[in-house]
């Protein structure tokens, strides 16, 4: 496992004593890294909805980085305003940001194409419009101080190869896979720029999102496991943070990509994986 002293000297953005901010922070992924962050020397900014959940975590990572270390702000990204007043929190508690992990994510299945539109739009206004949030109101800031930053924006295989199941959240996460690449362009032709940005990619992750599973799955990585991965890709300096899991290797979630972008090159059907004429194809692709 890559060690603080290394990630700290590789990543400036993390060093102890500066700040991140992480939505969706009350539980899974979001807490572990607010725990781990915790544990390196850096304060903590924890947004999510309020309630107990909130207040139980903020109550968790205060044992670790002291009670001036931590600070939660109740937040529904989907609001603008309430992202914006999370930022004005921040910068006023601590001065600066160093580091924005926009990882708040729904996963609650609103139907077919053709149903439940509101239902559409919340999960979209909280998973996709939530990271747009995000950056709008802190990444200006960010850039005015002119030192290193981070940003890590929390996707999802479902957003690349995009199978049946929960057409709304593949929709949501193909979106923060296309914003984040389009916002680490930017961020790297800004003038005089030091934040980067990143695509977190989970592999099966025991999580609040985790449909059906009150213990974790045998297949699925912890929160932890996750951030142990992308603090040493982040290290690296990855862009796409692809992640494995107990189930999923990394030649597995390549050949998987690969078949799906030669849906298009190929001029197969629509999700080819899951066609009745193509499905044996897939599977011979698989073990060759």
């Amino acid at each position: 496992m890559t060690t603080d002293a290394e990630i700290q000297s590789a990543l400036p953005a993390l060093g102890s004593g500066n700040v991140a901010v992480i939505t969706g922070g009350a539980s899974g992924i979001g807490l572990a890294a607010a725990r781990r962050l915790a544990a390196m020397g850096l304060k903590i900014v924890l947004a999510d909805i309020g309630g107990a959940r909130l207040d139980e975590a903020a109550g968790a990572v205060a044992t670790i980085a002291g009670d001036g270390g931590v600070l939660a702000v109740a937040t529904d990204v989907s609001q603008p305003d309430e992202v914006d007043r999370l930022a004005e929190k921040a910068f006023e508690a601590f001065g600066g940001v160093s580091l924005l992990m926009n990882n708040a994510g729904v996963g609650n299945n609103p139907g077919k194409p053709w149903e439940n539109r509101d239902a559409w739009k919340r999960l979209l206004d909280i998973n996709f419009w939530g990271v747009v949030h995000g950056v709008e109101a802190f990444v200006p800031r960010m850039l005015a101080a002119g030192k290193p930053g981070l940003i890590v924006n929390t996707g999802s295989k479902q957003g690349i190869t995009t199978p049946p199941g929960n057409l709304a959240y593949n929709v949501s996460k193909s979106g923060v896979k296309s914003f984040t690449e389009g916002l680490a362009h930017a961020l790297r032709n800004e003038p005089g720029g030091k934040i980067a940005a990143h695509l977190l990619i989970p592999g099966f992750t025991f999580t609040g999102l985790t449909e059906g599973a009150d213990e974790k799955p045998a297949g699925a990585w912890t929160g932890e496991q996750v951030i142990d991965f992308m603090l040493a890709a982040l290290v690296r300096g990855d862009f796409y943070i692809l992640c494995p899991d107990n189930e999923a290797t990394r030649p597995m979630d390549e050949k998987r990509m690969a078949w799906a972008i030669g849906d298009i090159i190929e001029n197969r059907p629509a999700l080819s994986r899951w066609h009745p004429d193509h499905k044996d194809a897939f599977a011979a692709f698989m073990e060759s």
